[in-house]
């Protein structure tokens, strides 16, 4: 072998054990996401995609107002319930009231013992549209403004009770698009000590006030 060549070969080779140790030593991988981090990431990508893909129970062409599902309560397009006389297009309307009904978000379990259900009615009648934001009668207390998806709505309590039987509800009017819309959280009944002998309830005032107020979350407007 050339006598240079042999002389660079064995510099090569002393000097590749100091460039080794003189080195910096790679820095750490980094862990990927365990197993449960990622996948409750991909849980909630999934749900989030679904929430926005659902489609409403209820809908009116824009502009207009829908209903989403709500677990629980089941979705019915008029108000003619065997337990519920209250038919009108909203609580306690006026004899000549004109308006229809749109959809109603039952309480499973409802009966004629207790009976709870959200509804929403509608009306394009300019009479009805002028006196939207009054208060029947049947109004208990004072009015004040609540926010129900960006829209503002008159919100009242009304309530009437004859003999054994009762209703009372949350009421919300709005004037929107030129239209009168009205939201009424009604539970109604009959006293259960009254049959003979006591019938017990589905489910107590105060839980389906509860669930009632929970679903007007479902209300969102199509703009």
């Amino acid at each position: 072998m050339h006598t240079s060549l042999r002389t660079s070969l064995m510099v090569a080779l002393l000097a590749s054990p100091l460039v080794g140790c003189g080195r910096s030593p790679d820095p750490a991988p980094v862990a990927p996401p365990s197993g449960a981090d990622s996948g409750a990431a991909k849980a909630v990508a999934v749900t989030e995609q679904k929430a926005a893909t659902v489609a409403p129970v209820f809908a009116e062409d824009a502009p207009g107002i829908a209903l989403d599902a709500v677990p629980g309560m089941q979705v019915r397009r008029d108000f003619t319930r065997s337990y519920l006389a209250l038919d009108s297009w909203k609580l306690f309307a006026e004899p000549d009231s004109k308006g229809m009904p749109l959809a109603a978000l039952v309480l499973e379990g409802s009966n004629e013992v207790t009976a709870a259900e959200l509804r929403l009615g509608r009306s394009d009648d300019a009479s009805a549209v002028k006196q939207c934001l009054d208060l029947p009668a049947e109004a208990t207390g004072k009015a004040d403004t609540v926010q129900i998806d960006g829209v503002p709505f008159t919100h009242f309590s009304a309530g009437d009770a004859a003999m054994s039987h009762y209703v009372s509800a949350e009421s919300y009017r709005a004037v929107q698009d030129g239209r009168c819309y009205a939201i009424d959280l009604v539970v109604a009944g009959t006293r259960p000590e009254v049959y003979d002998p006591p019938k017990v309830p589905p489910f107590s005032n105060d839980e389906a006030k509860e669930k009632l107020a929970a679903a007007l979350k479902a209300v969102r407007w199509i703009r």
